[in-house]
Order: C-alpha cells, then sequence, then structure tokens
C-alpha cells in the first residue's frame, strides 16, 4: 500500500513517500542509500519475498530521494534520520528487523540507537556495505584539497559518481551534520543480532571499513558475509539470495 508522511514544519515541511506491505510480525523496514530509492533491486527483492512469505515490510525514500518531496542538497544525516524514525513511528508497531544498504546502514544503527529505549528498538539489523560516518571517512578525508576549499567557500562540490554521468552535489551542510553522527570512535551497543554483507571490490565501501564497524559492535550475536567478487550494489542474483537468507536467519 503506497502512502504519504508529512514530517517537519514550516520552512522544514516535507512530503515522505511510503510503501508499505501487510504480513506477520517482525515486519522488515528498510533504509535505502545514498541518491538511491525504495524501488532500487535490493528492495524490490525484499519486497517479492515478504510477498512470498507473508511478511510485513516497509519502506520509504527519504526527502531529496525517489518519489518524496524536498531537495537533495537540503539534505542532512540528522534530516533523513529523522524521516526514518518518522517512518517507524508512524507504520511499524513493535519490533522489527532494519536493513540498511550503504548510508542506510549508517542511519539504520542511528536509528536503532535512538530507539534503545522504546518499543521500536529493532528485533535485528542486517547492513549491506554498511557506510558508516561516511560523510568524514569516506567523503572529507578522501577529498583533494581543490574540494574542500570548494565546500568551504562555495558550500557544495560536486562528487563524481560511478552510477550516474551527472556528479553528486556534496553540501558542507552535510558533512558538518555528518560530525554530529560519527560512530565508529566508539563501541555500537544496539543490542540485536546484526549480520553485515560486504563486497570486498566494492570502491565505494572498501570492506576494511566495514570490518572496522564489526570490531566496534560488542557481543557474540554480529556475523560478517564477506563476498570476494562482490562490488558496492551486490545486487547480483546470488548476491540476493544471500540478503534474503541474511534477513530470514536473523528472524
Amino acid at each position: 500500500m503506497r502512502g504519504e508522511l508529512h514530517v517537519g514544519a514550516g520552512d522544514g515541511a516535507r512530503r515522505i513517500s511510503v510503501i508499505t506491505r501487510d504480513g506477520r510480525d517482525p515486519a522488515i523496514v528498510w533504509f535505502g542509500g545514498f541518491r538511491s530509492d525504495m524501488r532500487a533491486t535490493k528492495a524490490e527483492a525484499l519486497d517479492a519475498w515478504a510477498r512470498e512469505t507473508g511478511r510485513a515490510l516497509v519502506r520509504f525514500d527519504y526527502s531529496g530521494h525517489g518519489q518524496s518531496g524536498g531537495s537533495f542538497e537540503h539534505g542532512t544525516i540528522s534530516r533523513w534520520l529523522d524521516e526514518g524514525l518518522a517512518v517507524i513511528d508512524a507504520h511499524v508497531e513493535g519490533r522489527a528487523i532494519f536493513v540498511g544498504s550503504s548510508m542506510g546502514a549508517w542511519i539504520a544503527l542511528l536509528a536503532a540507537l535512538r530507539l534503545q529505549d522504546s518499543s521500536h528498538r529493532p528485533a535485528g539489523m542486517v547492513l549491506v556495505a554498511p557506510a558508516t560516518d561516511f560523510t568524514e571517512r569516506l567523503m572529507w578525508d578522501a577529498f583533494p584539497a581543490e574540494a574542500r576549499q570548494s565546500l568551504m567557500s562555495t558550500g557544495t562540490y560536486q562528487y563524481p559518481s560511478l552510477y550516474s554521468e551527472e556528479p553528486y552535489p556534496i553540501t558542507r551542510a552535510l558533512i558538518e551534520d555528518g560530525r554530529r553522527h560519527l560512530l565508529l570512535d566508539g563501541p555500537i551497543v544496539v543490542g540485536c543480532p546484526i549480520h553485515v554483507l560486504q563486497g570486498m571490490r566494492d570502491p565505494d565501501v572498501p570492506w576494511e571499513h566495514a570490518m572496522r564497524l564489526v570490531e566496534r559492535l560488542p557481543g557474540d550475536s554480529v556475523q560478517i558475509t564477506l563476498v570476494k567478487d562482490g562490488d558496492h550494489r551486490l545486487s547480483r542474483a546470488e548476491d540476493l539470495d544471500r540478503l534474503v537468507r541474511a534477513v530470514e536467519n536473523i528472524g
């Protein structure tokens, strides 16, 4: 079922597009990646599985993404996190399994930490190519001097993309807001089982970056699957099978 959710007020108001599938709990909540949308290959594969198995599933587009309103250039981690939390509050009953891809994995972790003391704390998580802290570790730290100078002086840097002919506008606001949410400098205690799926030929999120996340996740309920020939998207048929199996095994 398709719906809309209105988040924020005044100049910060935006319309968030949501698709829900009724079914048994725990529901699956999909957190998409940077510049991706809720109709991407992995999200569609999970929806097909949910339809076949009678599982509830919730997916949405962040503002500035897909079918949601708002401008991408106005996006920040705080803004997209608030939208994810609003979707969970409106469309999830009880605990759910959070599935996050790339940036969505970071936002899913942040949502899990925010919800630790609530009835919506996650029952489990599956993180695909987790781009935790990517604004700092994978962007700012890797930017050439001219990119940093452009960001500081003009507020925007046109970031070349492997997936689009047009570069992505990276804003100073995105980078500076991201620093409010960095996780990799200390333990990340989310209180649920986590399965990480990571390609070892990922040009965007190196597998060593995913391992750093795993090192910050305490406890015995953390598993990582390294796909030796896997890229960032992990959207081949065999990768989608791994994703579905990981969600099934979590709960």
